[in-house]
């Protein structure tokens, strides 16, 4: 792995993580997945949950999880379908840190901006950590995983 490599991956681990917080708190920070296409056009913008994983046997595969839908459950707190709320891979052909964040160049001729989450964004990952506080530690380290494409049991 190449130097460049290797800071464009630990700037995006960063980013997911919440490891650029200017309190110190990773709960005040998180990252959003932004996706354009090839003529510039904003196709996809969401939050991005807390971990992420690189294919081992493909440097160029990066799984995410991003957080879509969710809605607020009767009693209070908000709920997310884990069915819906699933992994998704991102297939790099070229990545390079800009500014703040890390643009990358996918095979489907798309880019990909991983970068610091703010307004809605942040929002729904204040609430995805809100729900996630609910799972069990074995619920969690399943998601963690990200390695399965569908979800069994509560929350789906």
């Amino acid at each position: 792995m190449t130097a460049t490599q290797q800071q464009w991956r630990q700037r995006f681990a960063d980013l997911v993580a919440g490891n650029h917080s200017a309190t110190g708190d990773p709960v005040d920070a998180g990252a959003r997945l932004v996706v354009s296409g090839p003529d510039g056009t904003e196709v996809f913008r969401a939050a991005l949950a807390r971990h992420h994983r690189f294919e081992d046997d493909d440097e160029q595969v990066i799984w995410i999880r991003p957080l879509v839908g969710g809605q607020d459950a009767e009693g209070g707190g908000y709920l997310f379908n884990l069915n819906l709320t699933r992994r998704r891979s991102l297939s790099v052909a070229s990545a390079d840190l800009v500014d703040d964040g890390v643009e990358m160049e996918l095979t489907t001729g798309q880019k990909a901006r991983i970068e610091p989450a703010d307004g809605p964004e942040l929002e729904q990952l204040i609430r995805w950590d809100d729900f996630t506080n609910r799972l069990t530690p074995e619920e969690d380290a399943a998601l963690e995983r990200l390695d399965a494409d569908s979800w069994h049991g509560r929350y789906a």
